[in-house]
């Protein structure tokens, strides 16, 4: 499995900033690559996401919550991932650190993403992180 790390800092409080990481459904709001995230109930999500010229939707489960501090993920179906985004208090606010690790079945197909996927996946992080920021101060 690939992992890809990015971390950033958000002003605002880990406790605010979990509140709306935690609302998964609304990941779509955040970035411009993730087209639409439905809800399945039971912490159950299908994401539908456009990347490296292609679509791709895989299921994810939530899998451990623990606030303000933990959100972790893994995939069901579809690209096989998982994730974790793990939040600090720092005296800026809150670090947050995103882990991904993923899996593509296809050697042809998991070399290219293998090239993109770092810097797309620093952009999406960029993107959720930056528009949790300022849904925060707004």
């Amino acid at each position: 499995m690939a992992t890809i790390e990015h971390s950033e800092i958000v002003n605002a409080a880990p406790e605010r900033v979990f509140e709306l990481l935690r609302r998964v459904e609304d990941f779509a709001d955040y970035s411009d690559l993730i087209r639409s995230i439905d809800t399945l109930g039971d912490n159950h999500y299908r994401w539908h996401v456009r990347a490296v010229g292609m679509d791709w939707a895989f299921e994810v489960a939530v899998t451990e919550i623990q606030a303000p501090y933990v959100l972790a993920w893994e995939s069901l179906s579809g690209v096989k991932n998982q994730g974790r985004y793990q939040l600090r208090e720092v005296p800026e606010g809150t670090q947050v650190s995103l882990t991904l690790s993923y899996e593509i079945g296809n050697r042809l197909m998991e070399k290219a993403v293998n090239k993109a996927a770092k810097p797309l996946v620093g952009k999406v992080s960029r993107q959720i992180l930056e528009r949790v920021e300022a849904r925060l101060n707004a």
